[in-house]
Formats: structure tokens, C-alpha cells, sequence
């Protein structure tokens, strides 16, 4: 069996560290990553090697040569075009008449890879992956095997709703013959997007081998840091360039020629490479110190890896850092936690580097000099941006102007130059300071800014695809947090941005070199006039404003001091409708609400309507996008019994189609759509999710239970004022009030709760959840939603928060709140046992 090892990595969240070498030539402990992967195949008696190579080729084929000094045979080759992973492989074997192992060159393993084939040809498999588990699977394939190894469910780098599992793929495949010929030539295709989804729907033998051992994708910075001390601590069993030395508690090896000086202090896992010097005084703990480094008099080196030829003066002090090769660190200058420093650069006396710094090759900090990024924001940002309203952060300490329009140019480098986009904000003072940062990060790479100021987000979010835009952007303060501030990010057809894209934007982001546009080519700031015009006429063109107008209704409604009270009233009033108002006015200190304050908002607006016999209440949220309802009676309308009430109008007053909602809806749900004819989808509750789904064909509305909704033949997007003129036509049209439409709806009660749960234990969660319910009616659009006849009991990730969100449904109130209890009962029990 040959082995093919994938080594065409850039490294992009390694920079500054891979400006100048791929990562597959990145050193851990002193060896290069790849070389590592090497002596694994050999020691596993793979000797006949081919390497895929893309960037810098020459750094690889360089060091290695034919593989002889390793004992191995190893021919490299190039691809002409990006075939993606599976495509890749083709490319390089061809059709092959014996098994292929596939493995990346960047990743750090001891896997018993013999064990693996062995596994692979017990089974009989056309296809193995081999396995392992994670405390974060996020950015993993996810993986389900039956008893005996066989794959039944496989996802791509899901979101937290879809963790079913904490039990990955690690990029390395056992492929036989007869899997290449599924796999088309000369084209872009991917083993986890493609390849392997296709298998499984074939019913193919796709297996998976569960490893023991150490695995670790040394994705960025933090994880190429960790990686060392498991290296050092001896959790991962790879060889150690030199000699371990006798008579020390400690684990030290020292390589040829090292040099250190009786007078230093080296403690727990040390490696000094080869013609290395440590002078007198120097304290190195848990640290890499590479070939030909020098560490002067006086240096304190902790958790920290220095490259080939870096240098530390004397007194100098370096905390969790990485210093890259030919790197001059001066005397007493300091290093904090996560600073990287690239090849080549110099950093000067006495100077500071902060908390997560990176500084580039060749550069220099000047004696004395603080580099600085707020402490805050390094953590916070130190692995993901986006969440599920966007990019949120503290106001003006996370998410300051600096942070702003440094997301601002990453954001317009992944559309290109000479673009245009479209951004806003709401009416607090903090928010127009950020959107005017980022405004600037977009004109410095090129890209044009149509500022719409202030404006509810459906209005931004039409503007998009109606004038051919790019994107857009909205920076709010976050309605939940008084703290908070929120930036949300559009595509082109006003939809918040698929991950994929959150993912490019990030990646520009940390990398920081992103393209800046010349002095004549900055992008053009412009302030359009129509932009609400436009919103107005395209919603009143879906409406019969004659059949609303002859009902004479009447309606009592809250804007929130949000800025629809500057566009609704218009639409209303040309509707005929008679409109109490409340909080018709910007109020900046009432943008967010507490849970009490909301509650009082709607008790407030139950009162008016009973008093003054309106038809209809009407609380909209700050931004426009969602709307809570109170009946002509004045009672309050939960979430899913307003969800059902509009369905069910719906479907009376339109031809049978499609109503999307979360898989946490009720069941009621599904019974008001066997009656009128029409088709329920279950979506994920995520609004991109329920905006995707409301561009399929056929679909007459998308509703949530918390008060969003969806009309697509008006745009896919939550939109509240859109949701109250549909409602208002549906009433007139129907000749009916929501109150009276009540007794229509199935009585059924959902109980929800949250139980808390680590990140990184979800996975395992989710692992022992699917395996109590083998045999049950189990669904997996969003988390696990199980089945038991007319009820059921659903146990959802936060995508942010550190818990569980448990939903159940019964006909009996105590019976679904016995249902969530027991599965919260059940989830903590497992969290104890270390699921």
C-alpha cells in the first residue's frame, strides 16, 4: 500500500510564522511538521511516498529529496489547478491498482496507522476514515458509526445546532480501488463535501476507525503553542532531535553542540537545538530553542518557541510567545502571552509587545516602544469573530473604531475592489462612531459606501439586491445587552452571510495583510436619498391596500424608539389604517430591554388595546424585525400560538404551498397543514437558516416562535412591518380577529429550558444522547429532537452561550415539563461521568 500525504497548506492563521515557508515545514520540536508524518508512515511500513505540494514546493523538495535519509521513497507532485482535497488525489494516483492512504502533512499524530489497515481490511471497506474525538468538533467533519465501524451520518464543519457527535474525521483515508472511479477528473471535488456524502447515499462500504493516540490540527498560533508542550510533556510520541539528559527530574534534550551554561535554569520540557547557547542566568521553562539560537544573560523564556537562529538579549522576558527564525529580540524587552514574531524582525530594548501581538518579517520596534491591542480584544477575538447576530463585542472596548475599520477592510477585501455596498446603524451615538470606522476600512481597499445612516435593518437589507450592491452592514446596540454592540453583515441578496464567507472574512482579518488601495483608487462615500421610498413602494406593492381600507381597523402600536416610527406611518396611513402610537420617537438610552422591561412594554400595550377596543396590538423590536402581538381582547399572544395564528391565516387566504419553521415549533404546526393542504418544512432556527429556506419554491411564509417572520414574495428576511401589513390584509380579508381565530388552533403545550454545558463537552453530550435513543424516532436537522407519537423532547447547542437549549411538547403541560427535566436530568448526569 502506497501513502500519499497532502502538504499543499499555506497556513494562513500560522502567519506571521508561514509568510515564508508552507506549514507542512513549520517546526515542532525543531522538525519540521511534515517529517514528523514521515518517521510515522515508516515506522508503520509505509516506504513508498508521494507528497501533493502547492506553495513554496521548493522549501519541501529541498529538505527532503528523494526520502533516502529517512528510509523511505518519496516523488512529489504538483497540481496545475485547485482540484480540491479529493480531486487533488486523483490527480496524483490516477487509478491505482492497489490501496491508497491519504494523510496530511500538517497535522500532528501517533496513530497506529498498521492498526488502521488492519481495521480497513477486517471490514472489507472501500472507503475507511479514520477517526478520533475532540472537545471542540466544529471545525471537523463529524462522524456516526454503527457497532462495527460503519459510517451512517456524516456532516462537513457543522454548526453547534448540527453537533451530533464528538467524534471527527481527521483527514486520514484508507481508499481502495474502486472509490477513485467515483471521484471525476480534472475538476474541483472534495472528500468531506462530496466524495463521502455521496458513498454514504450509495450505500457503499464507508467505514470508520475510531484511534488511539494523539491528534492534533496545528490550525493557528495558539494551537501550534499547545502543541509544543504536549510534545514536551510527552503526550504525543514523536522523536526528539538530540539527547535526553540523565539525572534530572526534568525532561531535557539537548541536541549537538548545544551550549548551556552551568549558571541557567531549564525546567519541566526544554529543547535546546543543535549549536544552540543558553548563557549564564538564563530561566527557560517549558520552552523550544532552536538550532543555532542564542538565549543571553539574564533571558526568561516560558511556554515560549524560538525558530532557527533567534535571538533573546539579555534580560529580555518571554511569555507563551513565538519568535521566528533570525528574529532579534533586544535586552528587556517583553513578550506577553500569544505574541508571534516574524522571520527576520527586531524588536527593541525595552520595549512591550502586548497580549496576542503579531509582528511581521522584517520588521522593526523601535527602543522603548509599546505595541499595543486591547487586552480584551485579543482573547475575544482570538478564534472566531462572527456569532449569531454578527460580529458582537463590548461596545467601544472589543468592538472599538480600531477593531472596526480593521474588519471593515477585511470584510471589503473579500469582494474585490470597485464594489459597492450599502451600510447603517441605529441611533445611538457608540454606533455611528463604529459605522464610520467601518465605513473607512472599506474605502481604504477600494470599495464604495452608499451610508443610508439610520434605518431599521429590513429597509438596509431591501436596498441590497434592488440596487445590485455587493453587501451590506448594520451596527446596532444589541437589544439583549445594554453593553453589547452587534455588527451585521449582508450578502448580495440582503441575507446575512453563509458561513463560508464568515470564515473568508475571518482569515483576512487575522492574517492583516490584506490589500490597501492606492491614493486614487480609495472607494467613493456617497448618501442616498430614496432608499426608504424605495422599501415603501416595493411593500405596498404587495398588498391590496382597497381590500385593507374598507375594514376600518383600528390598532395600537409600540415602535420601541425604534426608527420604523419614521417610515411606518406612512404605509399605514396609506392603508387606511387607524394607528395609536406609542414610543414614536428615537430614544437612544431604550434601545436594549430587560426581560422585565420587555414583559412591562407588552402589559402596557394588553392595557391600551382592551381600554380603547383596538382590533389589534402591535410591539415591534428596535430594528425593525420582529413584532409581538396582542389580541382585541387584549390578551398577550405566545410566541407559538402567534406563529400558529399567522400560519393558519396564511393558509386561508393563499393556495396550498410551503411553511418553513424551526424544529423546536409545535406539532400544531404540522396539523394546521394537513388540513389546508399545505407543506411543513423544518428548518434550523438560525435566521440565515430560515432566510435560505424561504427561497425555495413554493414557499408562502417562514415564522419562528420569537417573533420573526418571513414573507418572501416581499424579500426573505424577518421584517416586522412587513408582517403587520400581511397580518392587517389576512384580517381584512377574512373578516376576522385574532382572538376569534384561537379556538382554531390545536391546544398543545411546549416547554422550554436550558441546562448548562461546557463547549467543549457538547460534542460528548450529543455523542451519549444518539446512543440512548438508538432505535427511536430521532430527527437531526438542528441538535436532537426525539419523537414519541404526539410529543417529543429536543436538546439544541448554543451556537454561543455555554449551555443546551431543551425544548419538549406534550398535550399535558406537566407532562412536558416532566419530558425537558428528565432530558436536563439526563444531560447533566452525563456531563458528570465526563460524556
Amino acid at each position: 500500500m502506497r501513502a500519499l500525504i497532502m502538504a499543499g497548506g499555506f497556513g494562513t492563521r500560522l502567519r506571521p510564522l508561514t509568510t515564508h515557508v508552507p506549514k507542512p515545514m513549520v517546526p515542532m520540536g525543531n522538525v519540521p511538521i511534515m517529517e514528523h508524518t514521515v518517521r510515522l508512515l515508516h515506522r508503520h511500513g509505509f516506504t513508498d511516498l508521494q507528497a501533493l505540494l502547492y506553495f513554496l514546493p521548493e522549501t519541501i523538495t529541498g529538505h527532503f529529496g528523494d526520502g533516502g535519509r529517512l528510509g523511505v521513497t518519496l516523488r512529489y507532485l504538483t497540481p496545475t489547478a485547485d482540484l480540491g482535497t479529493a480531486g487533488a488525489v486523483k490527480f496524483a494516483v490516477g487509478t491505482p491498482a492497489e490501496s491508497v492512504l491519504v494523510i496530511s502533512g500538517d497535522v500532528l499524530t501517533d496513530f497506529d496507522l498498521a492498526a488502521a489497515v488492519a481495521f480497513h481490511r477486517e471490514r472489507r471497506a472501500e472507503a475507511t476514515m479514520v477517526l478520533t474525538r475532540v472537545q471542540h468538533p466544529l471545525p471537523y467533519g463529524i462522524v456516526i458509526t454503527a457497532e462495527a465501524g460503519r459510517i451512517t451520518r456524516f456532516l462537513e464543519k457543522p454548526g453547534w445546532g448540527e453537533v451530533f457527535s464528538d467524534t471527527i474525521n481527521t483527514g486520514i483515508y484508507i481508499l481502495e480501488p474502486s472509490v477513485f472511479d467515483a471521484i471525476p477528473p480534472h475538476r474541483e471535488y472534495d472528500f468531506g463535501k462530496e466524495l463521502f456524502p455521496a458513498l454514504l447515499a450509495e450505500g457503499r462500504r464507508l467505514y470508520g476507525h475510531v484511534a488511539e493516540g494523539y491528534w492534533r490540527d496545528v490550525g493557528d498560533l495558539t494551537e501550534y503553542r499547545l502543541a509544543h508542550l504536549d510534545l514536551l510533556q510527552g503526550r504525543l510520541r514523536a522523536e526528539i532531535p538530540g539527547r535526553r539528559q540523565p539525572g534530572t527530574a526534568h525532561r531535557i534534550w539537548l541536541d549537538d553542540f548545544a551550549q548551556v551554561n552551568s549558571a541557567a535554569a531549564l525546567t519541566g520540557g526544554v529543547i535546546v537545538g543543535r549549536g544552540a547557547r543558553v548563557e549564564a542566568g538564563a530561566r527557560i521553562a517549558d520552552s523550544v530553542i532552536g538550532p543555532g539560537a542564542i538565549v543571553e544573560e539574564g533571558a526568561e523564556v516560558t511556554g515560549s518557541v524560538l525558530w532557527e537562529a533567534a535571538r533573546v538579549g539579555p534580560g529580555a522576558v518571554l511569555k507563551e510567545a513565538i519568535v521566528g527564525r533570525g528574529a532579534t529580540v533586544r535586552a528587556k524587552a517583553f513578550l506577553a502571552e500569544g505574541v508571534a514574531v516574524g522571520d527576520f524582525s527586531k524588536i527593541g530594548e525595552s520595549s512591550a509587545l502586548k497580549a496576542n501581538v503579531k509582528v511581521w518579517p522584517y520588521k522593526e520596534v523601535e527602543d522603548g516602544a509599546t505595541l499595543a491591542v486591547s487586552l480584551v480584544w485579543g482573547e475575544r477575538w482570538s478564534r472566531a469573530l462572527f456569532g449569531r447576530y454578527g460580529v458582537t463585542g463590548l461596545a467601544n472596548i472589543e468592538v472599538s473604531p480600531e477593531f472596526a475599520s480593521k474588519l471593515g477592510g477585511a470584510v471589503g477585501a473579500s469582494l474585490g475592489k470597485r464594489r459597492a455596498v450599502i451600510t447603517s446603524r441605529d441611533h445611538h451615538k457608540t454606533s455611528r462612531m463604529i459605522n464610520r470606522a467601518l465605513m473607512a476600512g472599506l474605502l481604504s481597499v477600494g470599495v464604495d459606501v452608499h451610508d443610508l445612516g439610520v434605518a431599521p435593518i429590513p429597509v438596509v437589507r431591501y436596498q441590497i439586491p434592488a440596487l445590485g450592491l455587493a453587501g451590506g452592514s448594520h451596527v446596532r446596540k444589541s437589544p439583549y445587552d445594554r453593553e453589547l454592540l452587534d455588527i451585521k453583515f449582508f450578502d448580495a441578496r440582503g441575507l446575512d452571510l453563509a458561513p463560508e464567507r464568515e470564515k473568508a472574512v475571518e482569515r483576512l482579518f487575522f492574517r492583516e495583510d490584506f490589500y490597501r488601495a492606492p491614493t486614487d483608487e480609495t472607494g467613493v462615500l456617497s448618501f442616498p436619498h430614496a432608499g426608504t421610498d424605495r422599501y415603501c413602494d416595493g411593500l405596498l406593492r404587495t398588498v391590496d391596500r382597497e381590500v385593507v381600507r374598507r375594514a376600518q381597523l383600528r390598532i395600537v402600536l409600540d415602535y420601541a424608539f425604534g426608527p420604523a416610527s419614521a417610515i411606518f406611518p406612512a404605509i399605514l396611513g396609506e392603508l387606511g389604517v387607524e394607528v395609536i402610537s406609542l414610543n414614536a420617537y428615537l430614544d437612544e438610552t431604550r434601545i436594549a430591554k430587560t426581560t422585565d422591561e420587555f414583559r412591562r412594554s407588552l402589559d402596557q400595550l394588553s392595557n391600551i388595546v382592551r381600554t380603547l377596543g383596538a382590533d389589534l396590538g402591535v410591539l415591534l423590536d428596535t430594528g425593525g424585525e420582529k413584532v409581538f402581538l396582542v389580541d382585541e381582547k387584549g390578551e398577550i399572544l405566545p410566541g407559538d400560538l402567534a406563529l400558529a395564528l399567522m400560519a393558519l391565516l396564511v393558509m386561508r387566504t393563499q393556495p396550498p404551498g410551503t411553511v418553513v419553521v424551526p424544529i423546536t415549533a409545535s406539532q400544531v404546526m404540522d396539523r394546521l397543514a394537513e388540513e389546508h393542504g399545505f407543506r411543513l418544512l423544518r428548518s434550523r432556527g438560525s435566521p440565515r437558516s430560515l432566510a435560505e429556506a424561504a427561497l425555495g419554491a413554493g414557499v408562502a411564509l417562514v415564522g419562528e416562535e420569537l417573533g420573526g417572520f418571513i414573507f418572501p414574495a416581499f424579500q426573505p428576511a424577518f421584517d416586522a412591518m412587513a408582517a403587520v401589513v400581511e397580518l392587517l390584509e389576512m384580517m381584512a380579508r377574512l373578516e376576522v380577529r385574532l382572538h376569534t381565530l384561537v379556538r382554531a388552533v390545536p391546544e398543545s403545550h411546549v416547554t422550554r429550558g436550558e441546562v448548562p454545558c461546557p463547549n467543549e463537552e457538547k460534542g460528548g453530550v450529543m455523542r451519549r444522547l444518539l446512543a440512548a435513543t438508538k432505535g427511536q424516532a430521532v430527527e437531526l436537522v438542528e441538535g436532537v429532537r426525539i419523537r414519541m407519537g404526539e410529543e417529543w423532547v429536543a436538546a439544541i447547542p448554543d451556537p454561543d452561550r455555554a449551555c443546551f437549549h431543551v425544548v419538549g411538547e406534550s398535550a399535558d403541560r406537566e407532562r412536558a415539563r416532566a419530558l425537558v427535566e428528565e432530558l436536563k436530568e439526563r444531560i447533566t448526569a452525563w456531563r458528570r461521568e465526563g460524556a
